[in-house]
């Protein structure tokens, strides 16, 4: 079976890299850098029973639309979404309460390939 990720990101070195990494460890992944489009992404994979297992999301996206908000409307559309949130920013709290915004991990940057892989492991295992 292969897991289906999608991830938001503004940084287009780190959708090239990360969509790279996804791929050789074996995912399907789509990448958008806005928010917008990550929520009609998300709603078009739902309305064809082709949800996403997990969805990264960008803590800050400059101009638009990010993780906090993305979450939001995720958990509107699909109580069950889950979502890690992703930022090099350790003391935002979002990233220390992730729970209490709705995510269900934390994928800090920079993050190996190692590190992304059990972070997305763990997040499909978990209830």
């Amino acid at each position: 079976m292969t897991y289906r990720i999608l991830l938001l990101d503004d940084e287009p070195a780190i959708c090239e890299i990360t969509s790279i990494l996804l791929k050789k460890l074996g995912y399907d992944a789509v990448i958008t850098s806005k928010g917008e489009d990550s929520i009609e992404v998300y709603r078009a994979a739902l309305n064809q029973d082709a949800r996403f297992d997990v969805v990264i999301l960008d803590l800050s996206v400059p101009g638009g639309l990010g993780g906090k908000e993305v979450i939001a409307a995720l958990l509107e559309m699909d109580p069950k979404v889950k979502a890690l949130v992703s930022s090099g920013d350790a003391n935002d709290p979002a990233v220390s309460r992730f729970r209490d915004f709705g995510f269900t991990g934390v994928l800090m940057k920079p993050y190996t390939k190692a590190v992304l892989d059990e972070t997305i492991k763990k997040v499909i295992n978990s209830e």
